[in-house]
């Protein structure tokens, strides 16, 4: 009988790998999903508010190719043109998309609460600060720069268009660790709003921090979600907490405010020997 030796990394946390739109700022992931209701309306289709957010974490130009995969969506489609959308749809409208979401961006950059104060604790304990974003890289000026005024920075960031394949595949990621100079995967957390997000950091070898009331999964800004009603809300938050946790998310919390001791049981976890 033969015997295989497993090595256990029982250090600190290495790096964070925040996403941005719904993780950082933006609260409700509201910017995307407007546009892609405006870029179908734009080729005479209507789609609603759930069909533009169910791909969200996609790079963008797959994200409109999954839409109009869908079967309500087609049918309008055919009943609009007579035939399904193809490649050339496709291209068509990511075209309109670009120029639209670089346009409106800065509308919706406000820092979610609690943004800096998490960052500020991740930067003392000398964790490393990564990024994700199914945006390209001109949108992601925007975002950064948007961000960097209200005193916010990270040390890496990657968008779809800079890999073979977006989200869920765990490339961004991988950059990051690659970039960031990082010795263990596992000693990564990737934190997300989304379900494809949450797949990245897992397909990655990385431990994962979903968001529950931030971002798309219950689609309101700041305001709307104060504004909405306790039962509400308490109804929003267990239907988007229980699709993360079913997507494989190791914690589920409702926005970065409540990160940091997310951080500290998964620093707990190394320490005893456990692996994402």
């Amino acid at each position: 009988m033969s015997y295989t030796y497993r090595r256990t990394y029982r250090g600190p946390i290495e790096a964070v790998i925040l996403d941005w739109a719904g993780t950082t700022l933006d609260f409700g992931c509201v910017a995307p999903a407007v546009v892609f209701v405006e870029v179908f309306q734009r080729q005479g289709v209507a789609i609603d508010m759930a069909e533009a957010r169910g791909p969200m974490g996609a790079g963008k130009r797959e994200h409109i190719a999954t839409i109009a995969a869908l079967d309500p969506v087609q049918a309008r489609w055919r009943a609009a043109h007579g035939r399904a959308p193809g490649e050339a749809d496709i291209d068509a409208m990511y075209a309109d998309f670009i120029p639209l979401q670089l346009q409106c961006l800065s509308q919706y950059s406000d820092l979610i609460p609690g943004t800096l104060e998490a960052a500020a604790e991740m930067r003392r304990r000398g964790i490393r600060l990564g990024s994700t974003s199914g945006y390209d890289r001109a949108m992601m000026a925007v975002n950064a720069a948007d961000a960097k005024r209200q005193g916010f920075e990270v040390d890496a960031i990657f968008c779809s268009t800079d890999v073979k394949r977006g989200r869920p595949f765990p490339f961004m990621a991988l950059q990051n660790v690659i970039a960031l100079g990082v010795g263990h995967v596992e000693a990564c957390v990737k934190v997300d709003d989304t379900v494809p997000g949450i797949e990245e950091g897992l397909n990655a070898g990385m431990w994962t921090v979903g968001f529950s009331i931030s971002g798309n999964e219950v689609g309101l800004s700041h305001a709307a979600w104060c504004a909405t009603a306790p039962a509400e809300q308490a109804r929003l938050r267990a239907r988007a907490a229980a699709k993360l946790l079913q997507s494989g998310a190791h914690y589920v919390v409702d926005s970065i405010a409540e990160l940091v001791p997310c951080l500290d049981d998964i620093q707990a976890r190394l320490a005893r020997g456990e692996k994402p």
